[in-house]
């Protein structure tokens, strides 16, 4: 029967859905006479308040716990008139001693309740009843289930006296923060004339959280509200000043904490300018409940101690079981940093300058020039006589006019001879000016080894990867995936205490370590920047996880929606971008500081800022000029033996 009124209430047909979840106990009731006549009443007050807040797509879940009749709040024609889209009937019967019993009961009943509500657009929730155990009941368990958003309007139909009554609505988040009203039924003779009080609790006022009663309504007078009030009053719009408790631990850029001169914690980041924007526009005063650990700063938020976690969180799947998330604000690239691959020493930084073409065309020019000014002088000698030259001397002098040696006398003077020489002189000119000048810059900045930049590349070369304490939800999402590189990585990680752990780790060891791309900059700025200004870590090009952050939530937190619009005020306005340019260009001002007065205590007499070569830099004219010794020493040798 549920499922076929489940699909009936999406065609817009008014439905009678009669679900009874029983367990056989009797609960005390009042007299028979006074229940009779109160109901009677309280059909009418229902009614007036559905009318009220009635819209074309509105569906009715009506709970009562088996001491009263439906038919008798349903007998009234303005009841099913303002639930235009199907009505749901509840009766639960449950016995109090029973835990156990009590919980299966109610966990049905939510989990057929909520699926009407979510096929809903539009819901209103009305439980009736007499007994503040089965209320206190209701609203402790209609929060584990999900039953209520602030857009579901609950109205609970009760007789109670009224110290009860601002007890039940005042120690209850269902009844206190949720979107509730309370009809009570007064049936003492000074109440006669409203017969219906309607309450609601309001936790922030400028006299602090208090129960008022709203409207009242009679079969004479009708539906009246009081002056200045409404039937369902925004409860967040403004908090008068109140604390409202969050949770948060230190994560620059985002959120920072600085001990002031008096002891007291201040507090700066681009998160923490955010909530005080909204803190400012909402009327609250922030007060930031101790943390040890991130999974203490989201428990916080699940057991609704912290309204939320105001240091953005990534959005997986599996954190949504445990609380909602707010308007998504950030882009939460979780990045991996590694260490700067070394320098290592290359006989090849002689060959660098140029490229191989370059070096193909330069041979076969050394080879080309001898051969033709060979048959230039070999011609001349055919035709003037004089002594003959050797054909090693004419290739020692082409090969040494190239190193830029003196111009031998002993060449021809000839026209040819003169313009084949002008030309390779002009030519072992601008080569070799362009060879060292290129030379220059790539011992100064030699070609680095090739880095890990994509996923792929950090898998198959980081012999570990390590992320803070929070990470251990991000290692099992990441070896449940289908894909293998994702459970490789999963199986690469391993948890450290902190971000600088990680980092120092990565900068000692083949390692990488995984955080928020924007902190982990932050950190590289303040902590590993070498002697010469360069940083000691690169952040990679791809991004693990390229995904959603906002801060999390208790699930159905009835102040959601007001804290998403002023979350996208303030983000839509261009603040959020702002306040993180300020902070990094602050850092990046602190870090050069810090730098210059580092330079400034090593500088000495000589110009200590040029940057000095090594023999990284140096290695291929060595290993050159070692080759040479050794043929001049075998060439001495073989001449010597064979004099």
């Amino acid at each position: 029967m549920l499922g076929d009124s489940l699909s009936n209430i999406n065609t817009g047909k008014i439905i009678l859905m009669m679900v009874s979840l029983a367990v056989n106990t009797v609960l005390p009731l009042p007299p028979h006479s006074v229940v009779g006549e109160l109901l009677s009443v309280a059909g009418g007050g229902v009614g007036a308040v559905l009318e009220a807040v009635s819209q074309p797509t509105c569906s009715l879940i009506l709970l009562t716990d088996g001491t009263t009749s439906p038919s008798t709040i349903l007998k009234v024609e303005s009841v099913v008139r303002g639930s235009p889209w199907g009505v749901g009937c509840f009766k639960v019967e449950v016995d109090g001693k029973d835990g156990n019993v009590t919980q299966a009961i109610f966990s049905r009943f939510l989990r057929q309740a909520r699926q009407v509500r979510l096929k809903s657009r539009c819901v209103r929730v009305v439980v009736v009843c007499h007994d503040p155990v089965f209320l206190a009941t209701f609203a402790e368990w209609s929060v584990k289930g999900r039953l209520l958003v602030w857009a579901t309007k609950l109205l609970v139909v009760t007789s109670l006296p009224l110290p009860q009554l601002h007890a039940l609505l005042s120690s209850h988040w269902t009844f206190s923060m949720m979107n509730t009203i309370l009809l009570n039924l007064e049936d003492t003779p000074p109440n006669l004339r409203d017969r219906v009080s309607v309450y609601t609790h309001l936790p922030y006022t400028p006299e602090g959280a208090k129960v008022v009663r709203v409207a009242s309504w009679t079969p004479r007078r009708g539906f009246v509200v009081r002056e200045g009030r409404s039937l369902f009053p925004p409860k967040f719009s403004n908090f008068y000043g109140a604390e409202v408790n969050v949770t948060a631990l230190p994560y620059p850029p985002y959120w920072d904490e600085l001990e002031g001169p008096d002891g007291i914690k201040q507090y700066s980041g681009t998160d923490y300018f955010l909530l005080k924007s909204i803190a400012d526009s909402l009327n609250f005063t922030i007060n930031v409940v101790p943390t040890t650990s991130w999974a203490e700063v989201s428990q916080r938020v699940e057991e609704r101690v912290s309204f939320m976690a105001t240091v953005f969180h990534a959005m997986l799947p599996e954190r949504l079981e445990r609380y909602d998330y707010s308007w998504v604000y950030e882009y939460a690239s979780l990045d991996f940093s590694m260490a700067q691959p070394g320098i290592k020493p290359q006989w090849q930084s002689l060959y660098y300058p140029l490229t191989d073409l370059v070096w193909a065309a330069v041979l076969l020019a050394l080879l080309l020039t001898p051969l033709v000014l060979l048959l230039i002088i070999r011609v001349g000698e055919w035709r003037d006589g004089g002594d003959r030259v050797a054909t090693g001397t004419v290739v020692q002098d082409v090969t040494g006019m190239l190193l830029g040696q003196n111009l031998p006398r002993r060449l021809p003077t000839v026209i040819s001879s003169r313009v084949l020489v002008a030309s390779w002189l002009m030519f072992a000119l601008i080569f070799g000016s362009a060879y060292r000048g290129n030379l220059t810059a790539f011992l100064t900045l030699p070609k680095y080894p090739p880095r890990a930049e994509t996923i792929q590349e950090l898998v198959s070369t980081a012999h570990r990867i390590t992320m803070p304490p929070y990470g251990a939800e991000f290692k099992n999402f990441f070896s449940k995936s289908d894909s293998q590189l994702f459970k490789r990585l999963g199986q690469l990680m391993h948890i450290v205490p902190s971000v600088n752990v990680g980092q120092q780790q990565a900068v000692e060891r083949k390692q990488a370590h995984l955080d928020s791309g924007r902190y982990q900059q932050l950190k590289i700025s303040k902590r590993f920047i070498g002697a010469d200004g360069t940083p000691k870590l690169y952040l990679g090009r791809e991004s693990i996880i390229p995904g959603q952050g906002a801060w999390p939530i208790p699930h159905d937190a009835p102040f959601g929606p007001v804290l998403d619009r002023c979350l996208m005020a303030a983000i839509e306005a261009g603040l959020y971008e702002r306040w993180n340019d300020d902070l990094l260009r602050q850092a990046q001002m602190e870090s050069r500081r810090r730098y210059k007065q580092q330079e400034t205590e090593k500088e000495t007499e000589s110009d200590s800022s040029l940057r000095s070569l090594t023999i990284t830099h140096l290695q291929g004219p060595f290993i050159l000029f070692l080759l040479g010794l050794g043929l001049a020493g075998v060439s001495s040798i073989v001449e010597l033996l064979t004099v």
